[in-house]
């Protein structure tokens, strides 16, 4: 119930937003358009007071709308578009914010302007910036008459509501330049127009529910040729124009496709590409760009919607691995309610990757985990995962999450018997530190060929392991390496056949003699009768340097 509000709360916010589009994105005066811009925003965030500036022809940042209680002399100022907040909004064309403008030291400011913050009572301030075809051409401001943070969750919605007001401004721009030939507002009215539609109906898409791949095929019919949705990690092949997207705002067009990158604020989501025969028109180029703003929005509230599922999904993991052995009523009650049957969960697995975070594999674990009819979260800070299975499955998460990842992941499996899921996590994540200790960093396996050493090794100590091999070994290693011999193999087979000679000689096409000789040699080097004495450190070091050994 304590993730329900927050994700309520967001997909009001984003109902709110999606409802005020068609308003904002109608054709009108240029004023009009400004002050309805600044009117939704207000509304939408709930600040003291909102306003817009825009530069103008001589350089200067000046108010054009506002809503909220604040002064005509506030109104009426303009400042150089280089210095306060609105400064580093216009030069980074990225979202700023002050707690408190008067004394923050981050910005330039300006003496006349900083009088007016004071008269006007002005402390926080955030700033998103207007951008238009690439170009930052004004801002706008969310305030505040008391210290305090700006939360990204209002700064990525101010940002995206930018993202649709200069889409706003840009239509009235054309619009009012289009009256002045009769001609070009024809052509441009009727591009505008089918432009209009196509964003009126992406937005009925999504009110109505829709998917990303929804407003990809809407996309597709509307414009023509075929429209892909690619995610974060791309297509390999389409990896430069993903970047060149990024880099310039603008839809990057190469050998008949056309690539818009969707991204909220800094964040990159994923891209469109638009594949058709022929030159694209430009005003579909700016439909496809803008359509990325929506899919942004859309990922968002799909991501927000997801995260909330997985954190309860983590929540009941933790609670069954605290838990165990045994699992409560609620407990299973609960794990119907999104499908599972607590009671085939069987296999716990840990996952660890030296190139991702335990936080972020364990959002890859869910992914799987719902194929599975499972629970994944991050446990004592492993990436955990608890599903029905066999070593077969073990074998399909690895190589689905190295797939995934592009990059090594150590996957190491335990089988949970009557509820114990804390056993099985606790020997699963021992033997995950004995094999990142062997150097093995990219298997999938089960405990049950490492579950010794996992015991004879703390985890928490792995380091020593190779002391210990240097102190059991090290001679021989050295005498092998030196000299080309190879004493290490051959007692590790004088130990695989039980000590027995002749049988050792046939396992290394080797004369009896010539084994002997080994023997001897080997006990020459270590100074020591190891066959008279107590063995076992040196079995396991040799068990140990044959593990490392293997090709993961």
């Amino acid at each position: 119930m304590t993730d329900e509000a927050p994700l309520a709360r967001r997909q009001r916010e984003l109902a709110s937003l999606y409802a005020t589009v068609k308003s904002l994105t109608a054709l009108g005066g240029l004023d009009e358009v400004l002050q309805s811009i600044v009117h939704h925003a207000h509304d939408l965030i709930g600040t003291d007071f909102t306003y817009l500036s825009l530069v103008g022809a001589d350089g200067r940042l000046s108010a054009r709308a506002s809503d909220g209680t604040i002064s005509a002399e506030f109104l009426a100022a303009a400042i150089p578009a280089t210095v306060g907040l609105g400064g580093k909004v216009l030069a980074s064309r990225s979202p700023h914010w002050v707690r408190d403008y008067a004394s923050s030291t981050l910005i330039q400011h300006d003496p006349d302007f900083d009088r007016l913050v004071g008269t006007e009572d002005l402390v926080a301030l955030l700033g998103v910036p207007l951008v238009i075809r690439g170009e930052a051409v004004g801002a706008l401001f969310a305030a505040y008459r008391s210290e305090r943070s700006f939360h990204a969750e209002e700064i990525a919605l101010l940002n995206a509501f930018a993202d649709h007001a200069a889409v706003a401004l840009d239509n009235a721009r054309l619009y009012e330049a289009s009256r002045t030939a009769l001609q070009e507002l024809q052509s441009a009215y009727r591009k505008i127009e089918r432009a209009q539609a196509i964003h009126e109906a992406l937005t009925g898409v999504v009110l109505a529910g829709g998917s990303p791949d929804d407003v990809a095929q809407l996309l597709a019919d509307q414009l023509g040729g075929s429209v892909t949705l690619l995610d974060r990690a791309g297509e390999i092949e389409l990896a430069d124009a993903v970047e060149n997207a990024r880099r310039s705002g603008r839809c990057a067009v190469a050998a008949g496709l056309s690539v818009a990158a969707i991204q909220a604020g800094d964040s990159y989501l994923g891209a469109l590409v638009w594949r058709r025969d022929g030159v694209p028109d430009d005003t579909d180029l700016r439909t496809l760009e803008r359509a990325t703003h929506i899919l942004g929005l859309l990922i968002l509230k799909e991501r927000a919607v997801a995260e909330a599922g997985e954190r309860v999904s983590g929540e009941l993991l933790t609670e069954l691995l605290v838990g165990s052995p045994g699992i409560s009523p609620a407990q299973r009650t609960r794990a119907r309610a999104r499908g599972i049957d607590a009671d085939r969960l069987d296999l716990v697995v840990v996952a660890d990757s030296p190139a991702v975070a335990p936080t972020d594999l364990a959002r890859h674990l869910h992914d799987i985990a719902r194929d599975h009819c499972g629970l994944a979260g991050e446990h004592l800070g492993r990436a955990t995962m608890l599903l029905p299975g066999d070593e077969e499955t073990v074998s399909e998460v690895h190589s689905r999450l190295r797939r995934t990842l592009g990059a090594p992941v150590l996957v190491v499996a335990e089988r949970a018997t009557g509820h114990d899921w804390s056993r099985a996590f606790s020997l699963a994540a021992r033997c995950s530190a004995v094999l990142r200790a062997l150097g093995h960093t990219d298997t999938g396996t089960t405990t049950r060929q490492y579950a010794l050493y996992a015991m004879v090794f703390d985890a928490e100590r792995a380091g020593e392991l190779d002391r210990f091999l240097a102190g059991s070994l090290g001679a021989l290693l050295e005498y092998d390496r030196q000299r080309g011999t190879e004493l290490v193999e051959t007692l590790g087979a004088y130990y695989d056949n039980r000590a027995n000679v002749a049988a050792t000689a046939r396992a290394l096409h080797v004369h009896v003699n010539t084994l002997l000789k080994r023997l001897d040699r080997a006990g020459s080097v270590l100074g020591f009768d190891w066959r008279q004495g107590n063995d076992l450190e040196l079995q396991l070091g040799l068990r140990l340097h044959r593990l490392r050994a293997t090709v993961t």
